[in-house]
């Protein structure tokens, strides 16, 4: 009996601080009129628990930019000239399938000073995996794009699917990682339903915001003809772009008890 007491003592405690692996899909709704939108005081919490964001400072005209590259559809390159002529930095995404299929463009984005950032090597729910598992599909991420290019830190991840979890963020932190989400996207990955370069465009301006963190598809015709007007637009309104690390540094001098 005494033994049996204590073992549902002990359950009950274990479960009460067990981290969650409840699935987070993420979104909210949209920015409107520059004022960046929110995701409620519990995700604020739980992201900041683990060195996750989604936006920057609401006080600062600055952007950030970043693509998902699970495979290549042939617009790439024309994102990266753009990015080339307007001198904007940006952090890619990319999958193990990206890896392989498109090194040439991978060692392109790091020449030319982008951050390569992790996206999974399978592109699975992370919720559905082992830890162990999680960490082997970063690392091997890491890992190939230091074979590629050199790029010998790769910090930031974003969870495939847009899934994820306190476990899942748990995990992440401690292999090294921290989670990217965003805070101005709009569905553009579906490449047998573009509507042409006007309509990301002003999807764009349209939730644009002091601190976004903004996620594009480099699969998207619309995305790639439309980033040049875009970009200078943005800047006329008298936006920044700047990158994932300055972004980091701000933090860390922020909060001096940061440390990545």
């Amino acid at each position: 009996m005494i033994f049996a007491f204590c073992s549902l003592i002990l359950f009950f405690s274990g479960s009460a601080f067990a981290v969650s692996n409840s699935p987070i899909h993420w979104g909210f709704k949209k920015a409107r009129n520059e004022v960046p939108p929110e995701a409620g005081e519990y995700y604020d919490e739980l992201l900041k628990k683990y060195d996750a964001f989604y936006k920057g400072s609401p006080d600062e005209k600055t952007v950030y930019l970043t693509f998902d590259n699970g495979y290549e559809n042939g617009y790439t390159d024309k994102i990266l000239d753009v990015l080339k002529k307007e001198k904007v930095p940006a952090t890619f995404f990319v999958t193990g399938h990206y890896l392989e299929s498109a090194p040439d463009l991978v060692k392109r984005m790091v020449e030319e000073g982008h951050i390569v950032g992790n996206h999974s090597w399978s592109h699975p729910d992370f919720t559905q995996l082992t830890d162990e598992r999680i960490v082997q599909e970063l690392d091997k991420v890491k890992e190939k794009t230091k074979e590629l290019t050199g790029q010998k830190e790769m910090l930031f991840v974003r969870p495939p699917r847009g899934i994820l979890s306190e476990r899942t963020l748990k995990v992440s932190r401690e292999a090294g990682y921290i989670h990217v989400l965003w805070s101005l996207a709009f569905v553009d990955w579906k490449t047998d339903q573009q509507q042409g370069w006007q309509y990301a465009y002003n999807e764009i301006m349209k939730q644009i915001h002091p601190g976004a963190v903004i996620l594009l598809h480099t699969v998207s015709k619309d995305n790639a003809d439309a980033l040049e007007k875009a970009i200078v637009d943005i800047k006329k309104r008298g936006y920044t772009f700047k990158s994932l690390n300055d972004y980091l540094l701000k933090e860390s001098l922020d909060n001096k008890n940061m440390i990545y």
